[in-house]
């Protein structure tokens, strides 16, 4: 086992609001899932994931055990006031309490850490191609702006614009719900298309009106020693990115 290593934004609320991604370094889970694992559904052994969940609230100090969700790949956003979203199925969590950690899970898809000027609210959000396209980072920035402004966003680590292979479908479905989405693309050799996620994920948020954008320069395919990747090896772990308020 080795120490925690994490990802964390170069943004101006550091001080103001704790965000971070992990990698797969810093727990006990073993073969394809190797080390920091925290999904209990991808075939890892349930005593390593609880021991690696232990191990991360301990190692990052946390209030209170992350708000682990059932991700569906779809646009449902909760609150993490609502103690049932622990089995909740959604793909985002939102909360102004600091006793609440909002956390989801990732292996390539886009997770996002949305919040306000003040850190009084936040939501944290995954984001694969489905989710992305058919409103998650709408409805969560329409959720968080009955309270505050949402203004500033981190993307965490993704699969990056070379790596995320797509077909005509993925293209036809981007483009025809916004043309803008076809700079997002790329002609691959094959007959089909790399999806870039990160400036997909802009282009909804400045839609949004959401401008201060953060992070973006990760590739969790291509980093094999520092993420879990399922395009890339297909039974791995999953990384979390987790957010709580100072």
């Amino acid at each position: 086992m080795t120490s925690l290593e994490l990802i964390c934004p170069d943004w101006p609320l550091a001080n103001k609001i704790n965000v971070c991604t992990t990698t797969r370094h810093g727990g006990v889970s073993t073969g394809p899932y190797s080390e920091l694992n925290l999904a209990h559904h991808v075939g890892d052994q349930l005593s390593s994931v609880q021991a690696n969940r232990a191990l991360l609230q301990q190692g990052l100090n946390l209030p209170t055990a992350p708000t682990w969700l059932n991700q569906t790949h779809g646009t449902h956003i909760v609150d993490a006031y609502d103690l049932s979203c622990q089995s909740a199925e959604a793909d985002a969590v939102y909360t102004n309490s600091v006793e609440h950690v909002c956390a989801v899970m990732t292996a390539d898809c886009l997770p996002i850490v949305v919040c306000d000027e003040n850190a009084s609210w936040v939501a944290v959000i995954h984001a694969g191609w489905r989710g992305l396209i058919y409103g998650v980072i709408e409805n969560a920035v329409t959720t968080l702006a009955k309270y505050c402004r949402p203004s500033y966003v981190w993307l965490g680590p993704a699969i990056g614009p070379t790596a995320f292979e797509v077909g005509n479908d993925v293209y036809r479905i981007y483009t025809q719900k916004n043309p803008h989405l076809a700079r997002c693309f790329a002609a691959s050799c094959n007959g089909r298309w790399c999806l870039d996620i990160y400036a997909a994920a802009r282009i909804v948020l400045e839609d949004c009106e959401v401008n201060r954008i953060y992070g973006g320069d990760y590739c969790t395919f291509s980093d094999a020693k520092r993420f879990f990747s399922y395009r890339r090896d297909g039974a791995t772990g999953r990384m979390a990115t987790l957010a709580w308020l100072k």
